[in-house]
Formats: C-alpha cells, sequence, structure tokens
C-alpha cells in the first residue's frame, strides 16, 4: 500500500513527461473539485484503497485544510492500515481486539513509544473515521464498546490545557538573543549574520501583542498592515477568517509598536530578499496570482492568475493562494507577504520552527550565565507568545474592571449589562476567537504563580540556619512549664 498526494503543479510543469494522461488526471480532479495535495491511498497494483480515499475525499469537501489537516490524518490512517493488513484485517472487518493491539503498539511496543497526549489525538482521527464508515453503511456499528464516557482507544489520561507563558525577562531573552542574534553585552554576534534577525524580532513582537496564531501572523499580508500607508503611531486592524482556525471570523488588532518592528525589517532586510527572487518570479508568473490592483477601501486583491483576471477579499484568502500572491516592486515582481525568506514566497511553518529551534539552541548556550533568565525544561513555541498575550491582557482587564466596580459601587451606578459588556474574559475571548469563553476560563489559574503561595505559606516550615526542632520544642516547654511528668 502506498500513499501519494494530488499535485496539478508537477503535471502543468512537466507536460511533455505526463502527456495526455496528466492531462486527463488534471481534468478529472477538476471535474471532481479535489484539491491538490489530496491523500491518495493505492494498492499494489495502483487502485484506490476504500473507504480511506473516500474518507479524504470527503473531509476536503468539507473544508479540512489539505496541507495541515489532512496531510497529517493520511499518515495516521497508512499506519493503522498498514498494522491491519499484517493481521490479516481491513478497516471494515477490523475488530476491537485488533484496535486495541494498535493502540498498544503504538504506546508501548514501538522502539519509540508516542505519548498520551500524541496518541489521544491519532485516536481521535480513528474513532471520526470508524464513525463516518457507520454512517456511510459500511460498518453496522462501531467495533469500540464504548463504557459510559470511556473509549477503548483512550489513554486514559486527564490532562489541562497546555498554557505556557513567558515573562518580560525571558521574552526578551527568546526575542534579543535567541532570535535577534545578539550577545548577552546587547552587541551583534557576527555568527548571526545572513538569518534575518529583524525578521525574526518583527515576527515575535507582532505574534505577542496581536494574539494570533503562528498559521494567522505568519501568512499576514502588506496591504494587512498596511505597510508604507499608515501614519507613524497608528495601529491596524484587519479581518481573519480563512486563516483561522476552524475558518471562524474575528478582527485582529496589532498596535504601533509591533508595526514599527515590522517597518523596520521592510525597509532594511526585506528589499534584499526581495530581489533576490525577482527574476525567478517572472518566470513562473502563469502560476501566480499578480496582483495589480488593490483596494484598501473594501480590503480586496485583484490581479490574474492562470490567464484569468481574478479578485479575492484579504480574510477570504487561505494561506496557499497567499503563498503564490505576488505585485509589482521597485525590483520586479516580489511577494505580497510580509515575511518572506531567501528564495522563498514565504516562510512555512517548517522554516519558522527551524529558526526557534536553532533560538533555543543559541539560549540554553547561555543558560548558566547570570544575566540569562531561566529557561523552561522544553523549548518555547510561537504559540507561547499567544498564551503571553493573553494573560497580559487578561489581567489588565481584571485590574481595570475591579477598579471600575470600586468606583461606580461608590456612585451607586453599577449596571448588569455594563458588567457583562466590560467582562474580561469575554473579550479576551472574542480577541482570541475562541469558540467558548469556558476555553479563556482556563487562563484564569495562570494569573498568578500558585507556587509563590506554597513557598510563602511554608517560609517558617523549611530548614535552614534557624534553631533545631530540639531548640524549638525545649523553649516551649520551658515557656510553658510543661515536663516530663507534668499534667496535661
Amino acid at each position: 500500500m502506498d500513499l501519494f498526494f494530488a499535485r496539478r503543479d508537477r503535471v502543468q510543469e512537466r507536460p511533455e513527461l505526463y502527456g495526455k494522461v496528466g492531462e486527463e488526471a488534471v481534468r478529472r480532479l477538476d471535474f471532481r473539485a479535489l484539491p491538490d495535495r489530496l491523500p491518495v491511498f493505492v494498492d499494489g497494483q495502483m487502485r484506490p484503497v476504500e473507504p480511506a480515499c473516500s474518507w479524504f475525499r470527503q473531509l476536503a469537501y468539507l473544508g479540512r485544510d489539505p496541507e495541515d489537516t489532512l496531510r497529517h490524518y493520511a499518515y495516521i490512517v497508512l499506519r493503522l492500515m498498514e498494522f491491519l493488513a499484517e493481521r490479516g484485517r481491513e478497516l471494515g472487518t477490523a475488530t476491537e481486539s485488533d484496535l486495541v493491539a494498535y493502540r498498544r503498539s503504538r504506546t508501548e511496543l514501538q522502539d519509540v513509544p508516542v505519548g498520551g497526549s500524541a496518541w489521544d489525538r491519532e485516536a481521535s482521527v480513528i474513532n471520526s473515521l470508524l464513525d463516518w464508515m457507520v454512517v456511510q453503511g459500511l460498518r453496522r456499528a462501531s467495533p469500540l464498546r464504548a463504557v459510559g464516557a470511556t473509549n477503548p482507544l483512550s489513554s486514559g489520561m486527564s490532562r489541562d490545557m497546555d498554557i505556557r507563558h513567558l515573562t518580560l525577562g525571558q521574552y526578551v531573552f527568546f526575542r534579543d538573543i535567541g532570535l535577534g542574534g545578539q550577545t548577552l553585552d546587547g552587541d551583534v554576534d557576527g555568527a548571526f549574520r545572513g538569518q534575518a534577525p529583524l525578521r525574526s524580532r518583527a515576527a515575535c513582537d507582532l505574534a505577542l501583542t496581536s494574539g494570533m496564531r503562528p498559521r494567522e501572523w505568519s501568512t499576514a499580508l502588506l496591504p494587512e498592515l498596511a505597510v508604507a500607508r499608515r501614519r507613524p503611531g497608528e495601529g491596524a486592524e484587519f479581518d481573519l477568517q480563512a486563516c483561522a482556525k476552524y475558518k471562524k471570523h474575528r478582527v485582529a488588532y496589532v498596535p504601533p509598536d509591533a508595526l514599527t518592528s515590522v517597518d523596520r525589517f521592510v525597509l532594511i532586510e526585506r528589499p534584499e530578499m526581495a530581489e533576490a527572487m525577482a527574476r525567478a518570479l517572472e518566470r513562473r508568473h502563469y502560476d501566480l496570482f499578480v496582483v495589480v490592483e488593490i483596494d484598501y477601501a473594501r480590503r480586496r486583491l485583484r490581479g490574474r492568475l492562470q490567464g484569468r483576471t481574478r479578485e479575492f477579499a484579504w480574510s477570504a484568502m487561505p494561506p496557499k493562494l497567499r503563498r503564490i500572491t505576488v505585485h509589482e516592486g521597485p525590483a520586479g515582481l516580489e511577494p505580497l507577504a510580509v515575511f518572506i525568506g531567501h528564495g522563498s514566497l514565504m516562510l512555512t511553518s517548517s522554516s519558522w520552527d527551524r529558526l526557534r529551534h536553532q533560538a533555543w539552541d543559541r539560549m540554553t548556550a547561555v543558560r548558566d550565565d547570570e544575566r540569562a533568565p531561566q529557561l523552561p525544561a522544553r523549548r518555547w513555541r510561537f504559540h507561547d507568545l499567544r498564551h503571553t498575550f493573553a494573560l497580559r491582557l487578561l489581567d489588565f482587564l481584571m485590574r481595570r474592571a475591579a477598579e471600575r466596580e470600586r468606583t461606580k459601587a461608590r456612585a451607586g451606578t453599577v449596571m448588569l449589562a455594563e458588567h457583562i459588556a466590560f467582562n474580561p474574559l469575554l473579550i479576551v475571548s472574542r480577541r482570541l476567537g475562541h469558540a467558548s469563553p469556558a476555553v479563556t476560563y482556563e487562563y484564569l489559574r495562570y494569573l498568578e504563580d500558585p507556587m509563590s503561595y506554597v513557598a510563602a505559606a511554608f517560609a517558617q516550615w523549611a530548614a535552614g540556619e534557624e534553631e533545631t526542632y530540639a531548640d524549638i520544642a525545649l523553649r516551649s516547654m520551658s515557656s510553658k512549664g510543661v515536663g516530663y511528668g507534668a499534667p496535661r
């Protein structure tokens, strides 16, 4: 069994290699409205393997992202089908014992067992596939017998949200030392040459102060941040939808300080990157969305894509389209995305992860220096900047709401509508785009460090250079007149 991913561009780039067969393949993909990078499972005779292919086609029609979601799901399903094939089973004939054995092979028996969190995500995909097969009549029922709310594939581990945040000192250390290439003395590290420190610092500032997810801020376009159009001291607002989680609409706001950091990158580092790729972009302009008009009032882009005039609202442009969006710049065609690389239209998530890992290596190399802040056991993620934004904003709003309540109470004008309108949880929930305020509620537990309270509560109990237990006991007995044989 093999796994492939549909790619129209491969056929269009080499028509002489694929010939009529390639043309027919592209025609069928278009006729069935199948997206590029759709997972396709085939057997040894190159025939589609069902029901896996049909399930992924259904997910594609539901709008699941082919590059991230479907690709991740595909490898999970491939591993499961290969395991079942070794036992002489298929998805339609798999029993509960087969699936439990697969769980055990993944979480206990393989050379590097997966953790509970990773397995639960994998189990969720398998359960979704089995439920879909039942709905489609491909199975009479799921082979898994749930006991109460427990599923046999579940790891059984209960876990909270993995909320990790940075202090101000840690953030500056991450941004300037790790990503920005500075030394602890504030000088520029010569070994960091060519790694675009202004770009990484700008991305860090944008992620922190906007609360956007990595997929949202990394795919931002120049018009969305009003680059070269803003007046000094102005922020920027733009709609998020196609790049947002679950495509849920919300308005992103970027404060002026973060935009200043972005402008610095756009003016100093970005022109050289754009100029280096201008000639290559000109050669492949047919496959790019070449923008000829930017309508700031309607927030739309108009241009040519594969010989057709197309027009898109900014918020409706998915990452795939943004990645090929270009416009005419001083040196020729250049990407319209804010964050580009040397020879790349837009930095991918793997490129950002590589930069983050390199930053962590730089920070851990000097972690023993007394000027370095305390580092966590696990390296930071860019998503931790979103958590930091949520906690800082929630803390600020809660303090402000408390002061507002005190002022209104003294004036005797506290109203329920005002209490709801200025509720910090609701404000932060809307800003983050959470599906429910209950998700935002999880952040409340992180506003204060509970470990500091534990330390303070038992400060007098800790062993130190003070009196011993015998000294304390003897003084206590003497002061109360209590001795051996004394009445109690």
